[in-house]
């Protein structure tokens, strides 16, 4: 099945909602993997975790720990439709953005920003390490670290948009969150990962700049990817390891 039109995860959402309704899969159902879905749609797996998570948040499904996604048993005839799952920018979709705007920004910065604005990002820093225990001090200054890069560019465009997409963080319900997600998974911003980006710009290097940004940002894609995975994902990868060790054990058992 192929899905067509603006924010795809939406799209699958809707999707697999009819699906529910028309009694593809009935209530108290295991919904197939993440995997088959992806082949399925013909998107994404990425996609496919923000259709999922959207779908939980609305109530559709439910995630039963080392065993799946299953459909609720609520009656959904009557209720909210599938078009009404509306949830905005996903958490991928807005740090593919961060990645494309703050890596050209950074680049840019890199030409023209001051040595006052190179200490202010050193302070930043500092700040960020000085307590890597207290979540909300490292996000404000994090926050303000890539704002401030922004502003460096002198652009007040370009500002105006990092900020936006700094705010959708909080202010789009699914972004909100894969990100509260991945904060109670431990997960907060690196802070060894900064400091790349701000030797580049003391060397005024747009090319290392840019290069250092989208690697910090990928990296805020594969914490993503790791925080949200799903329950049958997470068993299976348990299950793996399990069969790994066991065969380490045998081998080494067989070569002593």
């Amino acid at each position: 099945m192929k899905i067509t039109g603006n924010k795809l995860y939406q799209r699958v959402a809707a999707s697999i909602t009819e699906a529910i309704e028309a009694g593809r899969w009935s209530p108290g159902s295991r919904l197939p993997g993440e995997r088959d879905l992806a082949e399925e749609y013909k998107v994404s797996r990425p996609t496919i975790r923000e259709a999922m998570i959207a779908l939980e948040m609305k109530g559709w499904i439910e995630a039963r720990h080392g065993s799946g996604l299953y459909v609720t048993k609520r009656e959904h005839g009557g209720g909210e439709r599938a078009d009404s799952l509306n949830f905005d920018v996903g958490a991928f979709d807005l740090t593919e953005a961060r990645i494309l705007f703050e890596g050209e920004a950074v680049a840019l910065a890199a030409v023209s920003i001051t040595d006052e604005q190179i200490a202010e990002l050193e302070e930043l820093i500092a700040e960020m390490a000085a307590d890597d225990s207290n979540e909300p001090s490292v996000m404000d200054a994090d926050h303000r670290f890539h704002l401030a890069i922004a502003n460096a560019t002198g652009n007040a465009a370009i500002r105006s948009v990092v900020e936006y997409l700094w705010e959708l963080r909080v202010n789009s319900p699914l972004a909100a969150n894969m990100f509260a997600r991945a904060k109670r998974g431990g997960i907060t911003p690196r802070v060894e990962e900064h400091r790349p980006i701000l030797d580049a710009l003391k060397a005024h290097d747009p090319h290392a700049a840019r290069n250092a940004m989208r690697r910090h940002l990928r990296g805020v894609v594969d914490d993503l990817l790791e925080a949200t995975e799903l329950e049958a994902m997470e068993r299976a990868r348990s299950e793996i390891e399990t069969r790994r060790d066991s065969v380490a054990r045998r081998l080494k058992i067989g070569s002593a």
